[in-house]
């Protein structure tokens, strides 16, 4: 059992295997059943991997403040909670070089964010940790 599984976030029975049936023992030989498309496949794939959430006013302060957030860049956040989730953290401060973020670290969420220019005028109050990009 992960750390991820006893809190939750990954049900036990996820990490199970389905038996598949084989393609090839099919009368008609290998076919294509599933009618979804890469892209379908492509999302499917980035929604598991970026597992944070924004809150609508983290959404509208990075939209505000032009701060980039692409999918590297979401996933460092998300290995960042990953860590901070490990050391026990509830609500933290994640610093890159032109932005921080304040992460509820339970819940993935990703509560606020500012600028290089707002950060040096800004305190963090009730955070209970702070990491690094």
């Amino acid at each position: 059992m992960t750390v991820h599984q006893r809190n939750g976030r990954v049900p036990p029975d996820a990490l199970r295997q389905t038996p598949q049936q084989d393609p090839a023992s099919s009368p008609d030989g290998p076919t294509d059943a599933d009618d979804s498309s890469f892209a379908d496949h492509l999302e499917a794939a980035q929604d598991q991997t970026e597992d944070i959430d924004l809150s609508g006013h983290a959404k509208q302060r990075i939209a505000q403040r032009n701060i980039s957030l692409n999918t590297t860049q979401r996933q460092e956040l998300a290995d960042a909670m990953d860590q901070l989730d490990d050391k026990g953290a509830q609500d933290a401060a994640v610093l890159r070089e032109d932005a921080a973020f304040v992460v509820n670290v339970p819940n993935r969420t990703v509560v606020t964010a500012l600028d290089q220019t707002e950060m040096k005028q800004r305190v963090f109050t009730q955070i209970d940790s702070a990491m690094r990009l």
